[in-house]
């Protein structure tokens, strides 16, 4: 596991950038310096909405480029990535106008995707099925790592350089770090073996695996169990070595259609649960809420980050005990609960200005972070990359990764706007949401806990792959139950769970 952890530990400082940038943008846009010299409106989404939702467009962009994940492999595209948004967080420290800071923020967003996007589909692939939620998992916590930086950079910049535009610039410049530090230790890590052997790297695979997954013993019978899975699930198709990995139709095709959806249910869920709008716009509603020194907004903001980080780890360990399933279904009635008691707090405070109903509405705020965190943030590209196949998963991830950023797109472009005509009411929205995407969950997402990816190929080819997933066989034929019996046995076996004698 040593080597393991230190390589994945290298990889998800990746995760920072976008949480660098989702923190960055909130303490800083309230800034008088900021705003003066881009010459912006807290209010304006024309304004602050397009500087805010360029990073979506630049995400639903690069999208169409992550089938080239496939086609250069997980860790090239990880040092492109980085890379390239440590030249794009260049464009935007030296912006003097707000043309060149949009076109900079368009750059960084580019590249952010791409290499967040090979990242999250290497750690998963990389991790043993028995801790994968763990191990993967965490990498989405290192999103608050990043918030974190962000937020305290731009106070003690606000403190101590409040009246020049070094306030802003310093945070702008801080978010180049990860990356850079990604983008030179990044050429020490080794290949995702799912890709090496989609590619006829068959050996350097076995390499691989056998080092992270087996101590370095070549004649460990989870060697061989592990390279016959992944070898089976490339029998009928290697990864495309060609540009014809751009062809979307597979993903729409068969049985693949039902995991498209759940990609594009996860991608939607986890920017628009009102997590966008706290993580964007919080101290536009602490104003709301009669919280008005920007000081006081971006330390709340900074406390916001560190409360639901904490939250976002714990939550990728209680994943690996209670599945996936549960924990989605109980942050979402979560989430609709706090937003609830937002809501009315906030309509209080409007209506009275009491004291009581502004700390009550604060407290609100910080439990949403709290309980979205907890289940959402470990598993938002997790979940995705284990519910598409080996040959398809660079594919599912343009699906994914155009949803969210459509989906924060409008949150980013409308909630100014929404948050100053309907006041508590947008949050009201938000609760009904949360409701339907409980429903959602429960009728229709898998259950990948404990699972190998290969093993989710059998699962999504049954009858009923929610079902399956959850233990229950009903809806399935004998031939399938035989299948999917023999699958389990063997899984079981190969991680330590029965003895040959019981096989």
């Amino acid at each position: 596991m040593i080597p393991l952890l230190m390589t994945c530990f290298v990889v998800y400082f990746v995760s920072t950038n976008t949480g660098f940038d989702g923190s960055l943008m909130s303490s800083i846009y309230t800034q008088e310096d900021y705003l003066e010299r881009f010459q912006l409106d807290v209010n304006s989404s024309t304004a602050t909405g397009l500087v805010f939702s360029i990073y979506n467009v630049g995400q639903i962009c690069a999208a169409f480029f992550c089938p080239l994940i496939d086609l250069w492999g997980r860790k090239k595209m990880i040092l492109i990535g980085c890379w390239g948004t440590v030249v794009g967080a260049i464009i935007t420290v030296v912006a003097h106008n707000r043309e060149t800071l949009i076109a900079g923020r368009f750059f960084l967003s580019f590249f952010t995707t791409l290499a967040n996007t090979s990242a999250s589909l290497y750690v998963t692939e990389i991790a043993n099925s028995n801790n994968r939620s763990i191990v993967a998992g965490c990498y989405n916590t290192l999103w608050y790592v990043g918030s974190i930086l962000a937020a305290f950079t731009s106070y003690g910049s606000n403190i101590h350089h409040g009246g020049s535009e070094r306030s802003f610039r310093i945070p702008l410049g801080m978010q180049a770090l990860f990356p850079g530090i990604v983008g030179i230790l990044g050429w020490f890590i080794p290949e995702s073996p799912r890709w090496l052997v989609g590619v006829g790297k068959e050996e350097e695979g076995r390499e691989m695996i056998a080092k992270f997954h087996c101590n370095g013993d070549r004649s460990h019978p989870l060697l061989d169990y592990e390279m016959a899975q992944i070898e089976n699930s490339f029998r009928d198709n290697k990864l495309a070595t060609s540009f014809k990995i751009l062809d979307m139709r597979p993903i729409f095709q068969d049985r693949n259609t039902y995991r498209s959806l759940l990609v594009i249910a996860m991608a939607f869920f986890g920017q628009f649960s009102g997590n966008n709008v706290c993580s964007y716009y919080l101290p536009t509603m602490l104003i709301n809420i009669g919280m008005t020194s920007t000081t006081t907004n971006v330390l709340m903001n900074a406390i916001y980050s560190i409360v639901s980080w904490v939250s976002s780890v714990i939550g990728s360990f209680a994943h690996e005990k209670v599945g996936r399933r549960k924990m989605f279904m109980f942050s979402t009635l979560a989430c609709s609960l706090c937003l609830t008691g937002l809501a009315v707090s906030t309509a209080r405070y409007q209506a009275t200005q009491a004291a009581a109903a502004s700390r009550s509405a604060l407290a609100f705020i910080y439990l949403f972070g709290i309980m979205f965190s907890f289940a959402f943030t470990p598993m938002q590209p997790i979940y995705p990359a284990e519910i598409s196949s080996n040959v398809l998963r660079s594919r599912s991830m343009v699906v994914l990764n155009v949803t969210a950023g459509v989906a924060s797109f409008i949150n980013q472009f409308a909630s100014p706007q929404a948050m100053k005509n309907i006041g508590f009411w947008f949050y009201v929205f938000y609760v009904f949401w949360d409701i339907f995407e409980f429903f959602i969950v429960y009728f229709f997402f898998v259950e990948t806990r404990g699972k190998t990816l290969e093993e989710m190929d059998r699962i999504f080819a049954s009858r009923n792959p929610r079902k399956v997933s959850v233990g229950d066989y009903s809806s399935e034929d004998e031939v399938s139950l035989q299948r999917l019996h023999l699958l389990s046995v063997s899984n079981n076996y190969a991680r330590g769970k029965v003895t040959q004698e019981n096989v």
